[in-house]
């Protein structure tokens, strides 16, 4: 089985890390391919970026085409409609996936993520998911993204700070981490307030494995259907999808 992880951003270190994370989780003989795309933002945070980010994303999807499923290494789940729409493989977001992982190991949960920005989005998805009752809090750090990547830098700190407040406040049962940036923190963090903590890169993974062992592929009928050929103009025009059934 062959996994593509697609970190959305443009950040190598970052990418590197979410590739680690992915592999420590993967099952024997499941490849894990970590990429990133060469154009767009070094961070996803909020609205304006995430727009730059998707035609990255749809560019690595088409260079790995024979991928079994696809994973999404954006905690907003930057482009995953689009994405399922290019692919008839699996293609699972971490946001998605850590709050259906959480949802089946405790009553509430709070997500803790990086900017205040990022929180609307997040909200959304939730809704979008229909798993907003089940999340007791949204809550921000305010830990810019490339914060996570500097070393003897304190964003391990703020997060912690934040995820006790998310237990001593809102009753969390469970904290879901909000930025793939912060994949390998879940363990030492879940070891130290004592409560379950998620990363999504590894339940994104878990669940595209899951999903292949199964036979289960995206269904073509309605909004994931295979796009309509037809050429775009200037920047986009290598992005144009060709009129083939995908299946």
């Amino acid at each position: 089985m062959r996994i593509l992880v697609i970190n959305p951003n443009t950040t190598a270190s970052m990418t590197a890390k979410i590739g680690e994370a992915a592999q420590s989780v993967a099952s024997a003989g499941t490849e894990i391919m970590a990429v990133n795309p060469a154009d767009g933002p070094p961070s996803i945070e909020g609205y304006f970026d995430e727009v730059f980010a998707v035609p990255g994303i749809i560019a690595e999807m088409g260079k790995a085409p024979a991928a079994d499923a696809y994973v999404i290494a954006c905690f907003d789940d930057t482009g995953l409609d689009a994405a399922r729409c290019a692919s008839g493989a699996p293609v699972i977001g971490i946001g998605e996936a850590a709050f259906h992982m959480a949802s089946l190991i405790a009553g509430k949960f709070s997500v803790v993520t990086t900017l205040a920005r990022s929180v609307p989005a997040i909200e959304h998805n939730l809704a979008k998911y229909g798993l907003a009752s089940r999340c007791a809090k949204v809550r921000s750090s305010e830990v810019a993204v490339l914060e996570l990547e500097r070393p003897g830098s304190n964003a391990r700190h703020r997060i912690s700070q934040e995820i006790a407040r998310a237990i001593s406040e809102d009753h969390a049962e469970a904290i879901v981490l909000g930025c793939a940036g912060m994949a390998d923190l879940a363990k030492s963090l879940s070891e130290e307030h004592g409560v379950p903590v998620l990363d999504g890169v590894v339940c994104a993974v878990t669940l595209a494995e899951s999903l292949c062992k199964v036979g289960l592929r995206t269904s073509k009928i309605g909004g994931y259907a295979a796009p309509r050929g037809k050429q775009f103009a200037g920047t986009f025009a290598p992005l144009s999808p060709t009129e083939v059934e995908i299946v």
